[in-house]
C-alpha cells in the first residue's frame, strides 16, 4: 500500500537530522541503505500477521555512506511480511484499518518534525 499525497515525498532533508527524528518515531535504517539510497522500517506485529511501515529516500547530495547527505524523501509503504518470499506492497493486500490509521499518524508526525528542518 502507497500511502499518497502525506507530504513526505517532497521533503529534503540533511542524513543525520532524518535519522534522530525516524529513530524517534520507530523507524530504523540499520543496514538498509547504499551509497544513494536510504530506507527506514517500523516493524508491527498484528493478529493478522507481520507488516512493515517503510520510508524510502535517495541521496540528491552527498554521501550516505560518509554520514553526510541531503535525503529526498519518497511515498511511504506499508507492507505485508510473507515467510520466506518477502514483504509484499501489492494492491490486493489487505491491511488492517487500525494499522493503517496508526501508519497515517506516524507518518504525519515525521513529516511535521522533518518540516521543521527541510531544505
Amino acid at each position: 500500500m502507497k500511502f499518497e499525497n502525506t507530504g513526505i515525498e517532497q521533503l529534503k532533508a540533511d542524513l543525520n537530522r532524518l535519522d534522530d527524528v525516524m529513530l524517534d518515531h520507530g523507524l530504523v535504517r540499520e543496514g538498509q541503505w547504499d551509497y544513494e539510497r536510504v530506507t527506514y522500517d517500523r516493524k508491527f506485529e498484528q493478529k493478522e500477521g507481520t507488516f512493515y511501515l517503510r520510508i524510502l529516500g535517495h541521496a540528491v547530495e552527498g554521501d550516505v555512506g560518509a554520514h553526510k547527505a541531503v535525503i529526498q524523501l519518497m511515498d511511504p509503504l506499508l507492507g505485508k511480511h510473507y515467510y520466506p518470499h518477502g514483504v509484499e506492497y501489492g494492491e490486493g493486500e489487505k491491511f488492517p484499518s487500525s494499522l493503517v490509521k496508526t501508519c497515517e499518524k506516524i507518518l504525519a508526525d515525521v513529516k511535521e518534525k522533518v518540516e521543521s528542518f527541510a531544505l
